[in-house]
């Protein structure tokens, strides 16, 4: 991150207007290729009402000025930055403007919150968006908590802008709630934004370091060391012409697609398998697009980013087909604890083109034998992700390998001792334990690495254990309404236009259609699916979008991916049984819904709502609906249980938060929100 203009408020009120704008045009005339007329009369009108305000300052002394100051992330630039040793105020002009809008607070509070995010010396400092509409008139902004992080937008024009500053300088050195600001050394602080699953993709395909693109924080540490461990793996593997297979495995949200893109494309030679049609369709159409962007034909561009992303069972069934060997010696499988079992392999595809005689992980070890030398496999396995019938887990592999001893096998420890034998490896005799191959941390969660400890604690059906969570970490990011249009203000809001906000749901949740919500992405379906994702309702108004709030997409379509914010919709597909005491999993079938017994049933319900549950980036809203006492199928006593054991586990409603915001004006933050 740098500014195009910085020094101390001496330096500042020490130059005239046209000096600094003089810098200012030279800068943008560096960047853009020639000055934008506009652009040069805004600041011809901010400079003077800074330096008004500047002067008002009791300690003008101990300020820093920095003039449009990049948010690489957002493409955008801040107006101004002042720091004090106390507060970090982010000012943003609307010169000339009579009225304040949503977009232009959605703007600012963006650019703060991705100074809370991403910027080193400003992690855990409070951080005061302030908006100048300089011609209107704005009702008295509330004090701010000075407490770290980004405030709510207060709101001023060019005549309050001193005394709004004079305030806030007054307040903050009064208060002093954080540790000061170290306003020599904040401007050199690192920015290191943690991109999604799709901004990673294009990064590492044009091969950016994995450590670059993941965090600033420790758990960056933990992804690199995995990434290095693999690329190690496979190098000596290739050295000693061996076929070796490795076992990633993590957390929900704690990098393994990154890490095995990052396999994929670190070298020629290797492909990026997954049974996931969602992640292909999405991650080929990210992939183009950003390089049509840089000037590639779309053709061209598909055609090369095809082979570098597969579906799986077509992989699979042109290699069974034809006993060909495939060119690609290093292999990643996406998900690979989802591979079929040999039962289920024999029975689905007896009438399809290509039958199966073995499970599928046999088949894809076996084609990958077929080279002479060199070859790998390097599987992702996620932990309770199994959401549909069939799938083996880690002990299918473990099967498949146990009669195939030329493998080398590398592993975690934590793939030995799972209580669960679907999720756990025989010993084998080529096995080799590698810690490193583990990924216990989340990078997905960016405020709450607590938040998949607390989901697994929900879906044990442990209340207590949810709430210790809680008292451990603080709280976590979710929150509970019973109102359908309460849910789609607060991702509005929380999203701010900035962030990308969606409703997931159940692909089991069949009375949702009574709520209005009846119209699902069809997984199967590659535009829609690409669209859902990667079109915008801001500013384009794409109606396909996320964010436009309208399609709800099941656990099929975002499985391997990520949202900023997700509302995640709940249905009588899962809910707590009369007593209260465990979860009961129900298919609807005909005119009501049917209690599951089988085990395997149980277990791909609550796998199917722990997805739901760690989609999201920022926070998750989970919405139960009332019910309707005329609607057995919608039975409200049924409903009102699951809310009740949520709130049990320390869900907070957006109506209890309310106490914990403070309201500005014409602002709508999240915790503001009056539950519906």
């Amino acid at each position: 991150m740098s500014a195009w203009w910085s020094g101390d408020v001496r330096t500042f009120l020490g130059l005239d207007d046209a000096a600094i704008l003089g810098i200012l045009s030279h800068q943008q005339s560096r960047r853009y290729r020639g000055n934008e007329p506009k652009q040069v009369r805004a600041w011809a009108a901010e400079l003077p009402l800074l330096r008004i305000a500047l002067c008002a300052l009791p300690d003008p002394e101990a300020w820093r000025v920095l003039l449009e100051f990049e948010i690489p992330r957002l493409g955008g630039r801040l107006d101004a930055v002042l720091l004090s040793p106390h507060a970090i105020v982010a000012v943003e002009f609307k010169v000339g403007a009579t009225r304040i809008d949503n977009a232009a607070r959605a703007q600012v509070h963006g650019y703060a919150l991705d100074l809370q995010d991403f910027h080193g010396g400003s992690r855990n400092r409070p951080i005061l968006p302030v908006l100048v509409a300089t011609e209107a008139r704005p009702g008295p902004a509330v004090m701010p908590l000075l407490v770290g992080g980004a405030e709510a937008v207060m709101e001023t024009n060019a005549e309050g802008l001193p005394r709004l500053l004079h305030q806030l300088s007054t307040r903050a050195r009064a208060v002093a709630a954080c540790p000061p600001v170290a306003v020599a050394e904040w401007e050199a602080a690192p920015y290191a934004p943690v991109l999604n699953v799709i901004q990673a993709a294009c990064r590492l395909y044009q091969r950016h370091d994995v450590a670059e693109i993941a965090s600033m924080r420790a758990d960056a540490f933990n992804l690199s060391l995995t990434a290095d461990r693999i690329a190690a793996i496979l190098h000596r593997a290739e050295v000693e012409e061996r076929h070796a297979i490795l076992f990633v495995t993590g957390i929900p949200g704690a990098g393994k697609t990154l890490c095995g893109l990052n396999a994929a494309f670190a070298r020629t030679g290797s492909t990026f398998l997954t049974g996931n049609p969602s992640l292909v369709h999405v991650l080929r159409e990210a992939l183009v697009r950003n390089a049509v962007a840089e000037g590639d034909k779309r053709a061209m561009a598909f055609h090369r980013i095809k082979a570098v992303i597969q579906p799986l069972p077509q992989f699979r069934d042109l290699y069974v087909r034809t006993g060909g060997c495939p060119p690609d010696r290093v292999v990643v499988i996406d998900e690979a604890q989802r591979c079929w079992t040999a039962a289920y392999a024999i029975a689905g595809t007896r009438t399809r083109p290509v039958p199966l005689d073995r499970s599928e992980p046999a088949h894809l070890l076996d084609i990958m034998d077929r080279h002479e030398g060199f070859a790998a496999i390097v599987c992702l396995i996620g932990q309770g992700q199994e959401i549909h019938d069939g799938e083996g887990g880690l002990a299918a592999w473990g099967e498949a390998l146990a009669s195939r001893p030329s493998w080398a096998v590398h592993a975690a420890d934590a793939t030995l001792v799972d209580p669960e034998p679907r999720n756990r490896l025989p010993r084998l005799a080529a096995l080799s334990v590698q810690p490193e191959l583990h990924l216990s941390v989340p990078v997905r969660s960016l405020r709450h690495e607590a938040a998949p400890a607390w989901v697994d604690a929900v879906l044990r059906g442990d209340a207590q254990a949810a709430r210790a969570v809680i008292d451990a970490h603080g709280e976590v990011p979710f929150f509970l309404t019973r109102d359908l249009a309460a849910l789609r203000r607060g991702l509005r809001a929380s999203a701010r236009g900035v962030h990308r906000a969606g409703l997931v749901a159940s692909a089991g949740a069949r009375r949702l259609r009574a709520e209005g919500l009846g119209c699902e992405v069809p997984h199967m379906d590659p535009a829609a699916v690409s669209a859902w994702f990667l079109n915008s309702w801001i500013p384009d108004r794409d109606v396909r979008a996320s964010d436009a709030l309208e399609l709800v997409a099941t656990q099929f379509s975002v499985q391997g991916l990520e949202l900023d914010q997700v509302g995640v919709c709940w249905d009588g597909d899962l809910v707590r049984e009369g007593s209260g005491l465990s979860w009961q999993v129900r298919s609807f079938r005909g005119t009501g819904w049917q209690v599951a017994r089988n085990p395997e049933k149980i277990a791909w319900r609550l796998n199917t709502y722990r997805v739901l549950l760690t989609r999201a980036r920022y926070e998750t809203l989970i919405w139960v609906p009332r019910g309707d006492r005329d609607d057995p199928s919608r039975d409200p006593a049924v409903l009102d249980r699951v809310a009740a054991f949520l709130k049990a586990c320390g869900v907070r409603t957006l109506a209890e938060a309310l106490p914990a915001a403070v309201p500005v004006p014409g602002s709508l933050p999240l915790l503001a929100l009056v539950d519906g």
